[in-house]
């Protein structure tokens, strides 16, 4: 929201933070209430709170590609400022593989401690073949652009009557802005004129993200009343062991994990999550890593003090290939879960594909239906009963705020980690929360 003044002695709103912490609560208290009118998830709030929640969301994905590509672009241009640049991006894949490692090992750990699959209220009736699958095949296609854009088109029939939709891989987006960038950089003077026309156009987005997320407060509200409404509580009843040991998993990492590594590096975790919670917050309610995307470049540039050259980089890369909760833990503890429900032992060699899947397969997520589509790859890999997915669908949501919090949270860490270790990272920034400069763009509105 936007602050009335910047002078003592004239009221200012709240902290960005305390208006998204209010948005969740009256958004919870607004589910609650429309799932007492009549009407179901038919009634006017209901509606309301869907309609509102979707459209905020819209808006941010809406600003993805054109962010994902003008970044990218710019940053395969600024990279020329900074040494050691092929250095800094096997850095960067080499830590997105170690905190992978760390966030499977745990998953792994905590499926064979509380053993969820055997713990689970439901019935085999209840399994159902998912309706999204995973495959090395469909990641390696997915690597070549479609378009020069990456968007695809799909026509469903329902009731007689067809609908088209768009949607864009963003994988596709980031490959294609490496060659465009790389190719303009690479023919000199003649490329100057882009990269200028280029780096104005990031600009235009990025302001552009300032009156988004000056919204997310209210689109909080709607969102988490959204979910209140649709999927409540109560659901998770019949499978608690199993999302009591996702949360526990998720949690550790978070708390614990992340913390450690960064204490470890000389980083202070208090200022690390008081910085990157305003993305780690819209993480939970969206449940999209690509649509929190923006806000995470600008708190991992402005308020943790990364320069903008490798944030470019690395932050729209984390994105789309750095999901610790949807990519580790999720099908780490999904995959040990549906072997328990349905009887299969798992030896030791599966305990390691799990672990190859995890670390080297979490980009096959990128545009996709994320943790769906990471799960049914590794349960294919196992060769375990894909019908398990749909015991797991009817908590999904719920299981997805956490999931998506802790991908966000990883996606600002291991740049934060990198730069500190290539000596880049602007300690001041850092431990300021960019209060000596600019201020990231979910704090105020511009």
């Amino acid at each position: 929201m936007v602050e009335t003044s910047t002078r003592g002695g004239v009221r200012r709103w709240p902290s960005f933070g305390v208006q998204v912490l209010v948005g969740m609560i009256v958004g919870v208290l607004l589910g609650l209430v429309a799932r007492t009118l009549p009407g179901g998830e038919a009634n006017w709030l209901a509606q309301a709170l869907h309609t509102i929640g979707q459209s905020f969301v819209q808006l941010l994905k809406a600003l993805v590609p054109p962010l994902v590509f003008t970044a990218i672009v710019g940053s395969i241009a600024a990279l020329r400022e900074l040494r050691n640049a092929a250095r800094l991006v096997a850095d960067t894949l080499a830590w997105f593989a170690i905190t992978a490692l760390i966030a499977v090992s745990i998953g792994i750990v905590l499926g064979v401690v509380i053993q969820p699959g055997l713990h689970a209220g439901v019935d085999r009736a209840a399994a159902a073949l998912p309706t999204t699958t995973g495959s090395w095949a469909d990641f390696l296609k997915g690597l070549i652009p479609a378009n020069f854009l990456g968007l695809t088109a799909s026509t469903s029939q329902a009731d007689a009557r067809l609908s088209t939709t768009l949607s864009f891989n963003v994988l596709q987006i980031i490959v294609a802005a490496i060659a465009v960038g790389a190719a303009a950089v690479r023919i000199g003077a003649a490329g100057e004129p882009f990269l200028a026309f280029n780096a104005s156009a990031l600009q235009i987005f990025r302001r552009l993200l300032r009156w988004v997320i000056a919204l997310t407060p209210i689109g909080t509200a709607a969102l988490i009343g959204d979910a209140a409404v649709r999927y409540g509580w109560t659901t998770l009843s019949s499978l608690g062991a199993f999302a009591g040991a996702i949360y526990l998993g998720l949690a550790l990492v978070l708390l614990v994990v992340y913390p450690l590594l960064l204490a470890a590096h000389g980083l202070s975790p208090l200022r690390f999550f008081a910085s990157a919670w305003p993305a780690i917050q819209l993480g939970f309610v969206s449940r999209s890593s690509v649509g929190t995307l923006p806000l995470t470049e600008e708190v991992t540039e402005q308020a943790l003090g990364v320069p903008r050259a490798y944030t470019s980089f690395a932050v729209p890369l984390a994105a789309t290939t750095k999901m610790d909760g949807c990519a580790a833990i999720y099908p780490a503890i999904s995959a040990i879960f549906v072997a328990q429900f349905f009887g299969v032992p798992l030896h030791f060699s599966d305990y390691v594909l799990i672990v190859f899947v995890s670390v080297l397969g979490s980009a096959a997520t990128a545009g996709m239906t994320g943790a769906t589509v990471m799960l049914t790859l590794t349960l294919s890999t196992l060769g375990l009963p894909l019908d398990g997915v749909g015991l797991l669908l009817a908590i999904d949501p719920i299981l997805d705020m956490g999931r998506t919090a802790v991908n966000v949270a990883g996606q600002a860490l291991v740049p934060t980690i990198v730069a500190k270790r290539a000596g880049l990272l602007d300690l001041a920034r850092y431990r300021s929360g960019g209060a000596d400069g600019e201020v990231p763009a979910g704090a105020v509105a511009a």
